[in-house]
């Protein structure tokens, strides 16, 4: 006797119930995410990519961070600062999603409320500023081959290797630099938006 006839019912489909499991989460991750009315094209473009220029270079210092010279302290430090680089570049995303004009409802007393223009333009601003002069700084100093207190660069520098070794490291941290500016562009935006420039 089949399963449905002893149950009286249909046999469960574990493999439906979990297709559809997936596809509820998807849904909730792209409504969360998914650009507000009135967010220009080049804006939601930006926003998008900025997580993607911090990604190479957390990807570079993952295999440094499990090197045999590489001691805990300094594995757990270079992993940290990979996970916690990537969220902040993702924290652009809320510029041009509804999460960055509202609390989310699960944020007690804030769920649900309007985000203060500042409290998310001012930060934004500051970071840009900040990160657009950190790493326009830095290269410039790599480039001149000193470091950053204007000491040569240590000889295990990775630009002080091969030219391979340099190559990749240059295409890891050289994305750095549209960080700033892209951000820069994406509060832009959010200002223009929160006041009504764009029409919401």
């Amino acid at each position: 006797m089949r399963t449905r006839d002893r149950l009286g019912g249909a046999p469960p489909s574990l493999p439906v119930a979990a297709r559809s499991g997936e596809s509820r989460l998807r849904a909730t991750w792209r409504t969360a995410h998914a650009p507000v009315a009135g967010v220009p094209r080049w804006a939601r473009i930006a926003a998008y990519v900025i997580p993607f220029t911090v990604l190479p270079s957390g990807l570079w210092r993952l295999p440094v961070a499990f090197r045999d010279d590489v001691g805990l302290d300094g594995r757990a430090y270079l992993v940290c600062l990979s996970i916690v680089a990537e969220l902040i570049a993702f924290t652009a995303v809320g510029l041009i999603a509804g999460w960055g004009e509202r609390f989310p409802r699960w944020i007690p007393g804030l769920g649900g409320r309007r985000v203060p223009t500042p409290a998310a333009l001012v930060p934004a601003t500051l970071g840009a500023t900040v990160l657009t002069v950190l790493w326009t700084t830095a290269f410039a100093r790599i480039f001149a081959g000193v470091t950053m207190g204007g000491t040569p660069l240590p000889t295990d520098f990775p630009t002080q290797g091969g030219a391979w070794e340099a190559a990749i490291f240059y295409a890891c941290y050289l994305p750095l630099l549209l960080w700033g500016p892209l951000l820069a562009a994406v509060a832009f935006a959010y200002h223009r938006r929160r006041q009504g420039s764009y029409g919401t």
